[in-house]
């Protein structure tokens, strides 16, 4: 059974409404969620499910064996609440808020550093790409500079769809080469910054405007192989 995902149409949504569709070994399967399912470097979402008989609180949200399936994972022991239900979701929003606001930075990462990119990771206080790059010629206090230069311009952080086929005659889009966008679902979603600041598939949630990040810094840079360099940034 699979899930509408709200949050692709709006990562701003903080409740919903939604219906018990499913359940398994301690997770629920919902007929439409504003949950992110862990995914692309994203940690899945927690939170609370509450209905008329009680509450449950979700401690993850991970993507099931079928396209577009979401798994709710609640608490371990915790009884679960019959197909049919209608439930409520509360987004733990703050630590929502802080993966949006590190999974654009990220973005604004990939298009100050114009290198393949090999993996990645979000987190609450602190993010890291790495960058297929055959010398050390990175700086971090350019690489710093240079994101909160973009951050201070507060471009618009907006979405658009296309379809399988547009993607594959663009192969130019895709920046990552350990992780593929999806594609079999007849279209991806697109993330743009900017008129031309990034634009790249991207299914995670993330804030309307550069400005809502806040100030950036590197960390450090790693080197992680003979071609490979880590970009660690957090926020300032």
């Amino acid at each position: 059974m699979s899930s509408e995902t709200l949050f692709s149409n709006d990562a701003y949504l903080r409740t919903f409404d939604a219906v018990v569709t499913g359940a398994g070994d301690g997770y629920l399967i919902l007929d439409q969620t504003a949950f992110y399912p862990a995914g692309g470097g994203q940690p899945g979402d927690s939170g609370q499910i509450t209905y008329d008989e009680g509450s449950k609180n979700l401690v993850d949200t991970r993507k099931g064996e079928i396209p577009n399936e979401i798994r709710h994972i609640v608490e371990n022991g915790a009884a679960l609440p019959a197909v049919g239900t209608r439930v409520v979701g509360h987004i733990d929003w703050d630590r929502r808020f802080r993966l949006m606001r590190m999974h654009t930075a990220l973005h604004l990462l990939s298009a100050v550093v114009p290198f393949p990119v090999t993996g990645g990771q979000v987190g609450y206080q602190k993010g890291r790409l790495d960058f297929d790059i055959p010398e050390a010629i990175l700086d971090k206090e350019v690489i710093t500079a240079d994101l909160n230069a973009l951050v201070d311009a507060d471009h618009p952080v907006t979405s658009e769809w296309i379809t399988d086929e547009e993607l594959a005659a663009q192969p130019e889009l895709v920046k990552t080469m350990s992780v593929k966008p999806p594609s079999g679902m007849g279209r991806v979603r697109l993330l743009r910054i900017g008129t031309d600041v990034d634009l790249q598939p991207c299914g995670g949630t993330h804030v309307l405007r550069t400005g809502e990040i806040g100030a950036l810094r590197v960390r450090k840079i790693e080197k992680k192989g003979r071609q490979n360099r880590r970009v660690s940034i957090e926020f300032a």
